[in-house]
């Protein structure tokens, strides 16, 4: 297969399906589009090390730009595809320009939900985090001393609390849900991450909803909280979740909903257009899904571009993912998605645990803090497929390595 191949998003999808293409043996022309100056680049650091100051831009960087061209791979960066035209193979990007393609990747990620400019979203110092330019513009305000706000208590909200309480700044976590990380863990992992965060000096304020953000001179300056409580505030991180960028896909006809619609061959509802990534709503264990992490970003990607050659089975994925807050490392394996049950096992050195969640009496996922063995043996535990029994799982002699066999 010679024809083009257009990869649209420049992110770790696209990277990992160019990558892929290759690999199969694809020596056609291929290109990817990115609206960012950047070439592709790993996301996770950005709210972690990168905006810390601990890892330099370049050790972002998913292949040097050499790769690039060795691969005779062509980068259209810092340019936006505005139209799909399926009909006649056609893709317009901002400076006007037109690409043909035989077969395309939509791989446009995702993009931070803002607050409302009428509540005070669009002030300055108020930032979200999903980009280099997002995780520059925050560097120069974490400046010890100063007040921020973290508005939403989810894993790019604390990742974030805890880069700025180890820097030294005034933290306060305001989460209008029950508790911390509700949409995504069991309460026994809220519970271990809000002590591990307020043994650090953050404060956090659950079921607290935000009325207001408060400014003098279009700058931020506090806060106003729906009990009428007013926090002063020198900045504000909001991380109040990810929307799928599917405009394009949807202004082309492609079929959309809480993503681009894609069937497991990462097919849309469009022929020879694929998709894949945070954008890409996939049938799986019988549920639409859409995964917001790098595994599958990865994972998706490289299946893609057996799709596009037309080699591929079924996507069939373990999703994991993983978070770094203070010197705790958190590993998630499976989707706790459905889960009536969970089980608490202590880990074997300090601030060490994991969470088994079950439905029914099948294992579904597991959260593993500062437990790499109980991660990597829960994760094949649910690759395996084969039965655990709750009560060796509940039981803390019985020995995990067995129990995997």
């Amino acid at each position: 297969m010679t024809a083009p191949i257009i990869l649209v998003g420049a992110g770790q999808a696209s990277a990992s399906c160019a990558a892929k293409l290759r690999a199969l043996g694809y020596d056609g022309p291929l290109t990817i589009i990115g609206d960012e100056q950047a070439a592709p680049y790993q996301r996770p650091p950005l709210s972690k090390k990168y905006v810390s100051g601990e890892l330099a831009l370049e050790r972002l960087f998913i292949r040097p730009l050499s790769w690039y061209a060795e691969q005779k791979i062509e980068l259209r960066l810092g340019t936006r595809a505005t139209a799909l035209r399926a009909s006649d193979r056609k893709l317009t990007l901002a400076d006007g320009s037109e690409l043909p393609f035989t077969k395309l990747l939509l791989a446009t990620g995702s993009r931070p939900r803002q607050l409302p400019a009428e509540i005070g979203g669009t002030l300055g110092n108020v930032f979200t985090i999903r980009n280099l330019a997002d995780a520059d513009a925050i560097a120069p305000a974490l400046v010890p001393g100063a007040k921020l706000l973290v508005i939403g208590g989810g894993y790019i909200g604390l990742e974030a609390a805890a880069v700025a309480a180890q820097k030294g700044l005034d933290v306060t976590v305001i989460e209008m849900a029950d508790r911390i990380l509700q949409r995504v863990a069991a309460a026994p992992t809220s519970d271990f991450f809000r002590a591990l965060h307020r043994a650090h000096g953050v404060t956090i304020r659950e079921a607290m909803g935000l009325a207001e953000l408060i400014g003098t001179d279009n700058h931020l300056t506090g806060a106003r909280l729906k009990d009428g409580t007013i926090l002063p505030a020198d900045l504000a991180i909001v991380g109040i979740g990810i929307l799928p960028n599917d405009d394009l896909a949807q202004a082309a006809g492609i079929d959309v909903g809480g993503g681009i619609l894609v069937d497991a061959q990462c097919r849309t509802s469009v022929p020879d257009i694929f998709a894949a990534g945070d954008c890409a709503n996939f049938l799986w264990q019988g549920q639409r899904t859409r995964l917001e992490s790098v595994q599958n970003a990865i994972d998706q990607g490289e299946h893609a571009a057996a799709c596009l050659l037309g080699q591929a089975p079924d996507y069939d994925p373990i999703p994991w993912f993983w978070s770094d807050q203070y010197d705790v490392k958190l590993q998630i394996a499976g989707l706790n998605r459905g889960y009536d049950s969970t089980i608490l096992r202590p880990g074997k050195r300090p601030l060490s645990q994991s969470i088994w969640y079950f439905r029914g009496d099948t294992l579904i996922a597991i959260d593993a803090m500062n437990d790499a063995l109980a991660y990597a043996l829960g994760k094949k535990m649910l690759e395996s497929g084969k039965p655990v029994a709750k009560v060796a799982i509940a039981d803390p002699a019985s020995d995990l390595k067995v129990l995997a066999q």
